[in-house]
């Protein structure tokens, strides 16, 4: 990373001028322009297109997706803004390669899953298909007793999607002998992705996705007694790679009251991640930017970037896991904006209590009064304010909905430029900027955070529930079921 140069765990400072004109929270919204929004998302948009097509963790994408947040805040705002780069590490998995030779010779659409299991290389696997019974209703090859009778022995099971979690099926496939598996869709359509999780490496067999006609149609052939062999080739990678979040925070304001907003800036593999999370993105920066102008902070605000979000949550998740007490008493309120300009939006405002709605109110009368019609809806566990809650900080935040009909691009390769509604994403980030700078100058009525939760009360057990985590954290609110566009983990 050019502005980096490798010196990731040394803070990065510069000393200056705060700006001069007071403070207020109408003057950060009118800042906000819905044109300098649409130019970080190009450029976001630009550097996918420019590294394979996505700005994932540990991939050349968010490391240039770092740069470029790094020029403005250290660049542009350094002389308001302490910006330092926090590193951790997570288990990076991607697929290189996979096809699959049908039974008659020709390639077959296939698609992999995250945490796939690489076959032997260069050839892959070429063996003989067995059937699977399928059971829609508690879902095939789900369990042992569906696989009486059943020799996989050195074989490809084809398999009908659906029901039960995928790994289920592949560990069973593994425990029977099977070298892979073909797993084909349960309706008719575009096959939607999944993960598979990190705690299923290596338990379960190499797999590949196909339609369900493709499914349907070797099935009867089998049944037919027909001998079908297909070979199957999954080139993947599974290591421990580095990853950062970028936390920048006002040099002015009380260093013991801090208001916090974070968005993640990763996209998943097969997209540039324009509205997940790029719209996050640029409301932050756009915020920071109105910042710059202003003085009269008597709270600090302090913005976030969260690395390898969709792993996860693994950054937001690591950097509250190595706060101390003290220093989460000082983070007063989070707010969380992951997904603010979906292409047909609701407006959904995150408070599940009255301490979360202290800040939730701010947003949500902001958009009521600009013309939105928003909604209180309840936290998931699929986004960065899952660390924040753990802790019992009071915390708020947009989100405009994630998948049919709100964003059919969702996790896909069309979460580009052209898959954001634009006033959607001006009235929440000027929401955003605007509850950001009321609580800058005052906290009045924000409750203490709730240390009477089921939270980890001490640093060795935050660290245990983030190595957790890191492995088996699966997504709630942000994902669909198998049937669905977008990923899951299954």
């Amino acid at each position: 990373m050019k502005i980096l140069h490798g010196a990731l765990t040394v803070a990065l400072l510069a000393a200056g001028v705060i700006g001069t004109t007071p403070l207020t929270p109408k003057q950060v919204a009118d800042d906000i322009k819905v044109e300098e929004l649409h130019n970080v998302l190009w450029h976001l948009n630009k550097i996918a297109g420019d590294n394979g097509g996505n700005r994932a963790f540990g991939l050349p994408g968010f490391n240039a997706s770092m740069d470029f947040v790094l020029e403005r805040a250290v660049k542009r705002f350094g002389e308001q803004m302490d910006t330092f780069v926090q590193p951790f590490t997570h288990l990076f998995q991607t697929t290189r390669e996979i096809s699959l030779t049908g039974p008659d010779g020709k390639k077959v659409d296939v698609v992999t899953l995250m945490y796939n299991t690489a076959t032997p290389l260069p050839n892959g696997v070429t063996a003989p298909l067995t059937d699977t019974p399928v059971d829609d209703a508690r879902g095939s090859a789900c369990f042992e007793d569906q696989w009486k009778g059943i020799d996989a022995t050195g074989k490809i099971a084809l398999i009908k999607r659906g029901s039960c979690a995928i790994s289920d099926k592949l560990k069973l496939a593994k425990q029977h002998g099977a070298l892979a598996a073909v797993l084909y869709h349960q309706t008719s359509g575009n096959i939607s992705g999944a993960t598979l999780g990190a705690d299923n490496i290596g338990k379960i067999v190499p797999v590949g996705v196909v339609h369900l006609e493709d499914g349907q149609g070797w099935s009867k052939r089998l049944a037919s007694g027909e001998n079908l062999q297909v070979t199957l080739l999954v080139d993947s990678v599974a290591e421990e790679r580095p990853s950062w979040n970028i936390i920048s925070e006002t040099k002015e304001g009380d260093p013991n009251n801090v208001v916090m907003l974070g968005a993640h800036l990763d996209s998943v593999q097969p997209g540039p991640g324009v509205n997940d999370d790029g719209s996050g993105t640029a409301a932050l920066l756009e915020i920071m930017g109105s910042f710059k102008k202003y003085k009269g902070f008597k709270n600090k605000v302090r913005f976030a970037w969260w690395g390898a979000e969709e792993s996860g949550l693994i950054g937001s998740l690591y950097y509250t896991s190595q706060l101390s007490e003290a220093e989460a008493d000082k983070i007063r309120f989070y707010f969380n904006y992951d997904m603010i300009g979906s292409a047909q939006p609701q407006f959904a405002v995150y408070a599940d209590n009255d301490a979360h709605k202290v800040g939730g109110a701010i947003l949500f009368d902001y958009l009521e009064s600009n013309g939105v019609k928003p909604f209180y809806g309840k936290f998931g566990s699929s986004s960065d304010y899952v660390g924040f809650l753990q802790l019992g900080i009071p915390s708020s935040g947009l989100f405009t909905g994630a998948g049919e009909p709100f964003d059919v691009c969702y996790h896909q390769p069309c979460d580009d430029i052209n898959n954001i509604d634009w006033h959607a994403i001006e009235v929440n980030a000027k929401g955003a900027g605007y509850a950001a700078a009321q609580f800058a100058l005052s906290l009045d009525g924000v409750p203490p955070r709730n240390k009477t939760t089921a939270n980890p009360k001490n640093r060795r057990e935050m660290l245990r529930s983030f190595d957790e985590w890191s492995s088996t954290a699966k997504v709630v609110e942000k994902q669909h079921s198998c049937g669905e566009s977008g990923s899951s983990v299954v």
